[in-house]
């Protein structure tokens, strides 16, 4: 048995349609494209590709990108005041901050900071506390992604074990209550756990986000399990995912690969979110 291999770019490619529709439905009502500023600081190769392939996606769709940019030894209060300009900025209707930041920058302060109808990734304290709460709106864009997929392939979790391998703020918590919304049995697993298998082997849906080259091997999964790869990591061989591919999708009902899983649908959401901002900026401008 080989596992049914997820097409992520399909998947992104079809929410790509929608919103292109929606957004010249939009822009014949408002008269102008949804714009969204990325709030970049210092250089990160890491992101570069991403931030590529999402603003390529941004022009298919009709969405307005720009940037700001800082050093990497830049204040964190110049940080705050700019994005305290951004939030008052009528032509910007969504912040992102690109990932990773220096560690001399509070995360929580930066997300305190911006307005919560123009939070593209759903991390303002305000989004976040609704995505807890079951009252789904701007929500993270990773754990969406995740869900996406497992809608998509008409995969109900309502009482399924469910194992995520990862408790950040970005990924795993988030995940772990948007399952738990839709009645999962959610167990949490991370770099203090001492015995992952004890807990993957388990898993009726399995979804790890470590960054750790091929940690899951096909001897952590449980036969016929769904396999969710968030991880993506550049090797010297290549880009991979947390999960050993090729043995895991032996045993695996369904998996997504890495790349051309979770990451194009990952951006789909984002832009989905984008849309989301725009229009709570009409409003509140009463256009």
């Amino acid at each position: 048995m080989t596992a049914e291999i997820i097409d992520g770019k399909k998947i992104a490619y079809d929410i790509h349609k929608s919103l292109a529709r929606e957004i010249k439905s939009l822009r014949q009502i408002y008269g102008i494209p949804p714009h969204m500023a990325t709030v970049k600081i210092g250089g990160d190769p890491s992101s570069d590709l991403y931030l590529r392939r999402r603003d390529d996606a941004c022009r298919q769709v009709g969405i307005k990108t720009s940037y700001l940019e800082f050093p990497k030894n830049i204040s964190e209060d110049s940080v705050l005041d700019s994005i305290y300009k951004l939030n008052l900025d009528e032509s910007i209707h969504g912040i992102l901050i690109q990932f990773p930041i220096p560690d001399h920058i509070s995360e929580s302060r930066i997300m305190d900071a911006i307005a919560p109808w123009k939070d593209v990734e759903g991390f303002n304290p305000y989004n976040m506390g609704r995505t807890l709460a079951g009252d789904e709106d701007l929500v993270p864009c990773t754990p969406l992604s995740v869900i996406t997929i497992l809608e998509h392939e008409h995969i109900d979790v309502r009482g399924m074990d469910v194992v995520v391998v990862n408790h950040s703020n970005v990924v795993g918590k988030p995940l772990a209550a948007l399952l738990l919304n839709r009645d999962a049995s959610v167990s949490i697993c991370h770099v203090f756990t001492h015995d992952l298998k004890q807990y993957s082997c388990k898993a009726d849906v399995l979804i790890t986000a470590t960054g750790v080259p091929r940690l899951i091997g096909a001897d952590h999964v449980k036969k016929n399990a769904v396999v969710i790869d968030v991880g993506i990591v550049k090797t010297e061989k290549g880009i991979c995912g947390d999960v050993d591919f090729d043995s895991v999708k032996k045993k695996a009902s369904i998996i997504t690969p890495v790349p051309g899983g979770v990451g194009p649908v990952t951006i789909a959401c984002c832009l989905k979110n984008m849309v989301k901002t725009f229009k709570k900026c009409m409003e509140k401008r009463g256009v």
